[in-house]
């Protein structure tokens, strides 16, 4: 069975799930650290597109676009850098890469966005950059937790192209048990 949370604002669950993650892979973030974490983690749920695209490609592209394009891309790639090399750690053997590969483009890829962008929010992104390792541990701590306590239907739902898969009487919502046939 199915068990549904609606109850609790999908930000608090994260939330806690993120500082279990923390204590569990005896990491701190800062706030700001774990909020970007947090907000990530929490538009993923509805990402279809993660495991389709070439990092390196998406990389290259992302340097010789303009503007406000180039910042865009950029900082999707390093969040789905961040994503790969945490939540999905097989994907780099996959891609005959190392999760190296996925540290080092990353922040280097939120490095290069903080220097295309003013003041604060550049900050933000040299902030992540730094702490790119740190996170991905934190990450990697999420996805041991979902695997254990209960295993999340976050990404596994989106990507089976199956609509019968999802609830649309909640759509957004976390689903927790997991006995979702799939084709």
């Amino acid at each position: 069975m199915t068990t549904i949370l609606t109850d609790v604002p999908q930000v608090a669950l994260w939330t806690d799930l993120v500082h279990e993650a923390e204590h569990g892979s005896a990491t701190r973030l800062d706030e700001e650290l774990e909020s970007y974490l947090v907000f990530l983690l929490m538009g993923h749920t509805r990402d279809v597109q993660l495991h389709r695209s070439t990092v390196a490609l998406d990389y290259l592209l992302a340097r010789a676009a303009t503007g406000t394009r180039h910042k865009q891309e950029l900082r999707d790639v390093g969040d789905r850098c961040l994503l790969l090399a945490g939540l999905y750690p097989e994907q780099a053997a996959r891609r005959l890469v190392s999760i190296g590969y996925f540290l080092d483009v990353g922040s280097r890829a939120y490095d290069e966005l903080s220097n295309a962008l003013r003041a604060g929010v550049a900050q933000l992104y040299g902030h992540l950059a730094q702490a790119f390792a740190r996170l991905v541990r934190v990450l990697m701590e999420v996805r041991r937790h979902m695997r254990d306590v209960a295993p999340l239907l976050l990404h596994e739902l989106c990507t089976t192209g199956n609509v019968a898969d999802r609830d649309p009487q909640f759509p957004g919502a976390v689903l927790l048990g997991g006995n979702a046939t799939r084709q």
